[in-house]
Parts: structure tokens; sequence; C-alpha cells
């Protein structure tokens, strides 16, 4: 569950750190039809002289731009962090050209540098807000040394003293990193609650899926329990009036084929149950409970165990664990080609288990999915036709129930050049041990 929930916080931090294109689009709109109202009044209400040709080229542009991106990119379109920041970059350019064509910082219109970093520090990581920044400042700067006249009434231009002009600078970098920092701090606490919130739903889910399960699995046993006993009277009774032969040897297959699922739909009924105080099992028994059951399907099971056997860690019986491990290791089997490696190792900290198998590994598109719910492996890109494939559920249920005993899992592909998939499953020792000495202590 660990691994399901960094994929959810990492879809979400995905989502939320990619800005939607017709956010900017219609904030630039606003800027454009801001600044045109602006210029018209103040040369045409106030009687301010300004390079009006000049003005509505820039603010022009801005408005080109808008019409370029949406005919290149649909409506719902997210920008991606660096292209979301070249585009406030833009705007901050854009904005610096109109002000130094009417008083540079003496304008009081400046203060509008602010809005492109508050955008940028409330949606982008703090790399782009930081660079956005950077560039506000050195505009700022040059503006401050080198900008048109200020439109004001009057023969004289106004000529504001130099020590003005700096108070202006100073404010607007205080400001800048004041606001910057409140609205990224601001932003990321509302983002970490939505993470959270992300997180709390996928476990809540999990838990309904696995409870429904439960409830299924109960009637399923109880269902298939009387045809499953038919057929194995059939079974056996065919066999006894069979002579010996390749005939005889296929009906007691099947009679063995019977009893295994009988004995799987009563460990599906007693998965919550506990087990007496005297199934305590070492780990070298545990692992091998788990893969006598697939020993005889002509794939060779090596297992071994690393660490020193004076300390070796022992747990109690757990049907739930045996289940969840026994259906890692029955697909290991499947997928297969020879041999599959079941690899124990404990120590102080940790009791780990590793299973692996010389099969053709998880396809790319299924590594990233494998063991959420009706997300099925047993397709051609394993070489398993998908008549015999299953519901999706069999890695799904065993990785759920090896977490609720505090195991952590990591599923993969083993790493060049060798093939075959790769599942180990970790438990912290004490989390392992825990039960049996609630069970005697």
């Amino acid at each position: 569950m660990t691994l399901d929930i960094s994929h959810a916080r990492e879809r979400l931090f995905f989502v939320q750190h990619r800005l939607r294109l017709d956010t900017l689009v219609r904030l630039r709109w606003l800027a454009v039809a801001g600044q045109s109202a602006a210029v018209v009044l103040v040369h045409a209400a106030l009687g301010f002289p300004l390079p009006l040709a000049a003005c509505f080229l820039v603010i022009a542009l801005s408005a080109g731009l808008n019409v370029l991106l949406r005919l290149r990119f649909p409506v719902t379109h997210r920008l991606a962090p660096q292209a979301a920041a070249a585009l406030l970059g833009y705007d901050v350019l854009q904005l610096a050209a109109l002000l130094y064509l009417t008083g540079g910082l003496e304008n009081p219109f400046s203060v509008l540098f602010l809005a492109p970093v508050m955008i940028s520090a409330t949606a982008l990581p703090p790399k782009a807000t930081l660079s956005l920044a950077a560039l506000v400042v050195t505009c700022a700067t040059l503006l401050g040394l080198a900008h048109r006249p200020l439109p004001w009434s009057g023969a004289e231009p106004v000529d504001m003293p130099f020590l003005y002009v700096a108070g202006i600078w100073c404010a607007l970098l205080l400001a800048l990193c004041f606001i910057g920092v409140y609205a990224w701090r601001v932003a990321a606490e509302s983002r970490e609650l939505g993470q959270a919130l992300a997180a709390t739903e996928l476990v809540l889910a999990r838990e309904q899926h696995l409870s429904a399960l439960d409830g299924l699995a109960a009637a399923a046993a109880h269902e298939l329990g009387t045809p499953l006993a038919t057929i194995a009277l059939v079974a056996k009774e065919l066999e006894r009036g069979m002579e010996a032969g390749p005939q005889r040897d296929d009906i007691v297959l099947l009679r063995e084929q019977v009893d295994r699922c009988r004995d799987i739909l009563k460990k599906l009924t007693s998965l919550d149950e506990h087990g007496a105080p005297f199934d305590i099992m070492a780990m070298g028994h545990l692992i091998e409970d788990v893969v006598e059951p697939h020993r005889n399907f002509g794939v060779a099971l090596q297992v071994a165990l690393i660490g020193d056997r004076a300390t070796e860690p022992h747990w109690r019986r757990n049907p739930s664990v045996l289940y969840g491990l026994g259906n890692i290791v029955e697909n290991a089997v499947d997928f297969a080609r020879s041999s599959v490696r079941v690899t124990a190792g404990w120590d102080a900290a940790r009791v780990t288990l590793e299973i692996a198998d010389d099969g053709p590994g998880f396809a790319p598109e299924i590594l990233a999915k494998v063991g959420e719910p009706y997300v099925s492996t047993r397709s051609d890109d394993r070489g398993h036709d998908q008549e015999a494939g299953g519901l999706g559920l069999g890695v799904f249920i065993a990785k759920t129930l090896l977490e609720r005993s505090g195991a952590t899992i990591e599923i993969g592909n083993a790493a060049a050049p060798e093939e075959g998939a790769v599942v180990r499953v970790a438990w912290p020792r004490g989390r392992f041990e825990a039960q049996e000495r609630g069970l005697f202590g």
C-alpha cells in the first residue's frame, strides 16, 4: 500500500504543478483589457501625453500570443512547469516594456510585477518561482535606471528624486519576497492536505474492495463446496475402475487438483482466523509451507535462507500471510521458464523475502499498475493466452493481505541482463515477531 500511496501522491503532484493553459490565457486577456483601458483613460480622460502607438503595439503582442495559443492548443491542455514559467516570464517582460514607455518604477502600476510571481508561487515549483522573481528584480532594476518620462500634465516632465525611486524598488523587492513566500506556503499546505486526502481515499477504496472480496470468497466457498465434492467422488470412482495407464494418471491428477481447490476455499474462509498458541513457525518452515504445494509443476523451486540460523525469526502461522505469499509463488511458477528462487534474509531490524522467476517479466505498461484490482498480468506479454487469464484480483488480494501484516511490497523486473519478475516483501522485525510475543508475553 505504501507504493500505491506514493503513486497517488506523484499523480496528484503532477496535476497540481501543471497549470491549465486556459487559466493563463484568461488572465492575459484580463491584463490586455486592463492595460488598454488604462492607456485610453490616461490619454483621453486625463489628457496626459503617451506614446500610444508603441503602447498599443506592446499590448497587441499579448493579444496575438493569446490567439496563437488558442489555435495551437486545446482548452484542457496543461502546461509543464517550464512552459508555464516561460509564459509568465513573457508577461513580466511585456509589463516591463509597457512600464518603460510610461515612466518606469515611477508609474504606480509597477506594483503589477507581483502578479506573475504570486501565480507561480501558488502553482509552480519553487525553482520556477525563484527564476521569475529574479527576472522581476532585474527588470525593476533596469527600469529604475532607464525609462521614458512619466506621463504628466504641463510642458515640463515630472522628475522623481532618485531616493524615491530607490524606495519604490526596495518596497517592490520586499513585497515580492513576502507575498511570494506567503503564497507558496499557503499553496504548499493546501497541496499537502490534498495529498493526504488522496492517500486516505486510496486506502479506504482498497479496504472496500477487499471487504467486498471477503464476502465473495465466503459465498464462493459455500457455493463451490457441493460441486467440488461431487467431482471428487466421481473422480475416485473412475480411478478405481481404470487400469494403470495414462488415462488413470489423468484422473488421479484431476482428483488431486479438486482436493487443492477445496483446500484453497478453506483458506479463503479462514483468512481472519487465528491459529493456536503452538502454531509458531520459524522462517524456514514458513517458506516451506508456502512453496510445498507448487513443487510438482515442472518448475524447480530453489529456497535459500540468508542469515544466522541462531537468530532465525519466528511467527505464528497466519493464513493471510500464507495465502498472500502462496499467491505470489503460484504466479511465479506459472510464468517461470524453468526455475523460481525464493530467498529469505533477516537481521536485527528487518525480515525480507524475495521471490524471483526466470520468465519474461512484467510488461512495462502493466508494471506500474500491478497490485491494483482487476489488473491481470496473464496476457500475451507474459506468455499466456487470454483464455487462461484471471480477473486480476490475485495479486491485489495477496498484496493487501501482506500489507495488513505490516509488510512493504516491491514489484518489478530483474536487472539486465537477467530476465524475470521479482517481488520483494519486507517486514520490520519487531512487527514480524509481535504476534508471537503477544501469545506468550
